[in-house]
């Protein structure tokens, strides 16, 4: 049987690879991406997890909030770093630091 505490552990580990991919990688910006969209899912998994186990379907809804947020999030991030990768011909983070104006 699995329990809330093996869907909470799979959210926590998912949550710390994300974080690591975050301060392991910090010079492609699509890795960064990925590694924030790999935390919001983290953050489902204990939504839908405490949404079941609890009986109340309010967690399952707010699931869906948040996955049209990572959606757009990532439709116009992916859209800005074409634009960058046009103009300066490289997504490399330390190479950003140009555009301060």
């Amino acid at each position: 049987m699995i329990g809330l505490s093996h869907y909470l552990a799979l959210g926590a580990v998912l949550f710390a690879i994300s974080v690591f991919g975050i301060f392991l990688n910090r010079k492609n910006v699509i890795v960064l991406l990925m590694a924030i969209e790999l935390m919001l899912l983290a953050v489902n998994i204990n939504f839908v997890a405490f949404s079941h186990f609890l009986g109340d379907a309010a967690g399952q809804v707010f699931v869906f909030f948040i996955l049209t947020v990572a959606a757009a999030e990532s439709a116009i991030g992916l859209a800005i770093l074409v634009a960058l990768f046009r103009s300066m011909r490289t997504i490399n983070v330390d190479d950003l630091d140009q555009l301060k104006g």
